[in-house]
């Protein structure tokens, strides 16, 4: 008879891709797992994993029985976080992935909050604008701005609108406004590196909310937007930031909107989980009370009348 707990293993190996990983997640040590999974084969008479120094792969075999298994396992475990949840406390951990703008818009007097109503809970910050990889580097939740790549990562969207175009009147005064989309190609923009060739590529959405792409390239590129906003405020070039990260330095002057009818398009923010499996209370505590307070945020540039 098979041993449903090293079925469960088993799962959170493939899930996780390793066995240290599939171990923190499961709090117990990695050669106990490995050993539960070789008596789960030898129950089966068969290998489901090809295990090496570098990385582990399923047999043809595993990815069958993983097929059939891991839904009805994740299925349980949700149903069982369900049934005790009412009677538990959110504690423990949270590693949260973010850029490295993330406290520009995020109140700190949010977190705050948070730990004052959960004493049990420890937040840990991972910022930087180079997206982190969940399971190497052991988040537990990501805030990611910006079109998602095809992953094994379960994500949720929050909200999908983005921010415009942006220079400081220095840049302006020497270079003059762009009159069209296709003037920008003209002008010095300020991007994150391209990921191939010399130029960026923006998704503007126009007033009648048809979407065109736009090849940009400047002389200035950073990957972080906090380089970028202060870079278009030195009058190097426009820019395409949020409006929270954007909205003093518009209403100092620092900053005016062109091509005001335009916004970035598909810029967004997700929250990216590692996996559906096993999310304590304390990550769903934190998610839900940074969602609501980023849907509160204006993530939108200024219409022509505000800016009136």
């Amino acid at each position: 008879m098979l041993d449903l707990n090293e079925v469960a293993m088993f799962v959170q190996v493939a899930r996780s891709g390793s066995f240290a990983e599939a171990a923190r997640q499961l709090r117990m040590p990695s050669a106990t797992v490995s050993r539960r999974i070789q008596q789960l084969e030898a129950r089966l008479g068969t290998r489901l994993m090809q295990r090496s120094t570098r990385k582990l792969t399923l047999t043809s075999a595993g990815q069958t029985f993983h097929e059939r298994c891991g839904p009805a396992v994740e299925e349980l475990i949700e149903a069982g976080q369900s049934h005790v949840a009412g009677s538990q406390e959110p504690s423990g951990p949270v590693r949260v992935a973010a850029s490295a703008s993330f406290f520009e818009y995020f109140e700190m007097e949010w977190v705050t909050a948070f730990l004052d109503a959960h004493p049990s809970v420890q937040l840990d910050f991972v910022l930087s604008d180079v997206p982190a990889d969940l399971i190497a580097d052991r988040i537990d939740v990501a805030f990611r701005i910006g079109p998602l790549p095809d992953s094994s990562y379960v994500s949720r969207r929050i909200f999908a609108s983005y921010g415009g175009l942006l220079a400081s009147p220095s840049y302006l005064a020497a270079h003059g406004a762009p009159a069209n989309l296709q003037e920008l190609s003209e002008h010095e923009c300020l991007t994150q590196p391209p990921e191939t060739g010399s130029h960026a590529t923006w998704r503007l959405q126009g007033p009648d909310g048809t979407e065109e792409e736009v090849r940009v390239r400047g002389r200035f590129t950073s990957n972080v937007q906090v380089a970028l906003r202060r870079a278009a405020c030195a009058g190097l070039g426009i820019v395409a930031l949020p409006a929270v990260l954007t909205a003093s330095e518009v209403a100092a002057g620092r900053l005016v909107p062109v091509l005001p009818l335009y916004m970035r398009a598909g810029r967004g923010m997700s929250v990216v989980y590692p996996s559906r499996q096993q999310r304590p209370l304390a990550v769903s505590a934190f998610v839900d009370m940074a969602v609501e307070k980023l849907n509160l945020q204006e993530w939108m540039p200024l219409s022509g009348a505000e800016l009136a």
